[in-house]
C-alpha cells in the first residue's frame, strides 16, 4: 500500500474484498430463496424483519474495531511493529469480550425490540426464534470480523476472502440440509448461519496464530492494554455509534414498513438482499481506502494518500451506479426469485425503482467516510450520518408518512438523505483539506 502503482495497489486489495462480499451476497440470496420457496412468505418476512436489528447490534461492535484497524495500518506504514502487535492483541482480546456481551444482549432483548418495531403477530414467532439462535453464535461473528480486521489493516485481504467463501458455501449446504431435507424450518436457517460463523472464526483465528508477520497473534499475549484500548476506542466508538444510529434509523424505517403488512415486509426484504450487490464496490473501495490512507499517513506519504483517495472514490461511485442501473431495469425478474406472489414482487420493484439510480450517492458517502477514517477523522462520518441518516431520515418519515401514507414515501427517505450527507462530506473535505495538513490527521 505504501509503494508501487497506486491504482494497482488499491485494486489488488479491493478485489478479494469484492469477491468475498459477492460470495456473502450470493449466500444471502440463496438463504432467502430457500426460506421463501421452501417454507413460506411469512418465514421470508420474518428473516427480512431481522436484518436491520441484526446490524443494530453487530454494526456497533464492528465499528468499535475500526480504531484497531486504523492504528494497525498507521503503525504498519510507520514500521512500528511493536505497537502494531500490541494493538492487534488488545483488539482480539476485546473482540472476545465484545462478542460475548453482544450474544447476551441479543438473546435477552430480541422480543422487546421486535415488539417496538411493530412486528406483526404472524411474523413475531419466527422472527424471535431466528434472532435468538443467530445471536447465540454472535460471538463467532465478532471474533471472525476482528481477525479479518487485523489481516486487512496490514494489507492482506486474501485470507478473509478464503474464509468467507468456505463459510458461505457451508452455510448454503447446511440450509439445504436443515430446511429442504430435514424440514427444520426457519430454525434450520439460523443454525446453519451459526455453524458457518463458527467455522469462519476458527479458520481466521488459527491463521493469526500461525501467520509469519508482525500481525501474528500469540495466545499468551492476548490481553487488554488499557492505554492502547483507549486509543482504539477513541477512533472506534464514533464508527460504532455511526453504525448504530444508521441501524436505529433503519429499524424505524422497518417499523414503518411493518405497518403495511407481511407482503410488504417480504417484498422490501427481497429488495434489501438485492441492494447488497450495490454494496460490493462500495464496501470494497471503502475498506481499501481506509487501509491505503492509514498506511500512507503512517509512512508520511500525503500526496500518495490523496491520489489513492480520488481513484478509490471514483471507482466505487462508477461501480455502484452500474449495478444500480442493472437492478433498475431487471428488478421484476430479480425479485421474482424470492417469491411468486405478485404483491411481494410489486413492493420490491417499487422500492428498487425509487432507490437504485441513486447508488452513486450511497457509494460516495461510504468511500468518503473510508478516507476520513483512514485519516483518523472518525468523528466526522459519525456526525454527518447521525444528522442525515438518523435525525433527518426519522423526522422526514415521521412527518411525511402521516401526510402521504403510501409506502413510496418511506422509500424516498433514502435518496433524500444520501444527497444531503454527500453535500456535507464534500464541504468538509474541501474546507478542511483533509490529507493535506498532517496535523489534521491522527497522531503517528
Amino acid at each position: 500500500m505504501i509503494e508501487g502503482h497506486i491504482k494497482r495497489s488499491i485494486l489488488l486489495f479491493a478485489l478479494p474484498i469484492f469477491l468475498g462480499q459477492l460470495m456473502q451476497q450470493l449466500y444471502n440470496i440463496a438463504d432467502s430463496i430457500i426460506v421463501g420457496k421452501c417454507i413460506n412468505a411469512v418465514a421470508l418476512a420474518a428473516v427480512s424483519a431481522t436484518g436491520s436489528l441484526i446490524f443494530l447490534f453487530t454494526g456497533f461492535v464492528q465499528g468499535l474495531f475500526v480504531g484497531m484497524g486504523v492504528i494497525i495500518g498507521i503503525r504498519f506504514g510507520a514500521g512500528d511493529y511493536k505497537a502494531l502487535s500490541k494493538a492487534a492483541h488488545t483488539g482480539v482480546a476485546f473482540g472476545f469480550i465484545a462478542g460475548f456481551a453482544m450474544t447476551v444482549a441479543g438473546v435477552a432483548l430480541t422480543p422487546w425490540v421486535l415488539e417496538l418495531m411493530g412486528t406483526p403477530d404472524d411474523v413475531m414467532g419466527d422472527a424471535v426464534l431466528y434472532l435468538r439462535i443467530f445471536f447465540i453464535g454472535g460471538i463467532f461473528s465478532v471474533v471472525y470480523n476482528t481477525c479479518c480486521g487485523v489481516f486487512q489493516a496490514v494489507g492482506d485481504s486474501r485470507h478473509p476472502l478464503y474464509y468467507l467463501v468456505i463459510s458461505s458455501l457451508l452455510n448454503i449446504a447446511l440450509d439445504m440440509l436443515f430446511i429442504m431435507v430435514l424440514g427444520i424450518g426457519i430454525a434450520g436457517a439460523a443454525i446453519a448461519t451459526v455453524i458457518a460463523q463458527l467455522v469462519a472464526a476458527l479458520l481466521a483465528f488459527t491463521k493469526l496464530l500461525r501467520v509469519d508477520g508482525p500481525d501474528r497473534i500469540s495466545i499468551k499475549e492476548i490481553k487488554i492494554d488499557v492505554s492502547m484500548l483507549k486509543d482504539e476506542l477513541a477512533l472506534g466508538i464514533p464508527s460504532g455509534i455511526q453504525n448504530s444510529v444508521i441501524s436505529l434509523a433503519n429499524v424505524i424505517v422497518q417499523a414503518n414498513i411493518n405497518a403495511f403488512d407481511s407482503l410488504a415486509m417480504a417484498g422490501c426484504g427481497s429488495y434489501s438482499k438485492l441492494e447488497g450487490f450495490a454494496f460490493l464496490p462500495i464496501v470494497s473501495f471503502a475498506m481499501a481506502l481506509t487501509t491505503f490512507v492509514s498506511q500512507n499517513i503512517g509512512a508520511r506519504q500525503y500526496d500518495r494518500a490523496r491520489s489513492g483517495a480520488r481513484f478509490g472514490i471514483l471507482s466505487g461511485v462508477i461501480g455502484a451506479e452500474i449495478i444500480g442501473a442493472i437492478m433498475f431495469i431487471f428488478a421484476p425478474f430479480f425479485i421474482s426469485f424470492f417469491s411468486d406472489d405478485p404483491e411481494v414482487i410489486a413492493f420490491g420493484v417499487k422500492q428498487a425503482h425509487v432507490e437504485c439510480l441513486f447508488y452513486c450517492l450511497l457509494s460516495y458517502n461510504h468511500t468518503m467516510a473510508g478516507v476520513l477514517r483512514g485519516a483518523g477523522k472518525t468523528k466526522v462520518p459519525m456526525a454527518v450520518m447521525l444528522i442525515c441518516w438518523c435525525l433527518i431520515r426519522i423526522t422526514y418519515i415521521t412527518v411525511a408518512v402521516r401526510l402521504v401514507p403510501v409506502i413510496t414515501t418511506i422509500f424516498i427517505a433514502y435518496p433524500l438523505t444520501w444527497s444531503l450527507s454527500a453535500i456535507l462530506f464534500t464541504i468538509y473535505y474541501l474546507k478542511v483539506k483533509v490529507l493535506r495538513n498532517p496535523r489534521e490527521n491522527v497522531k503517528i
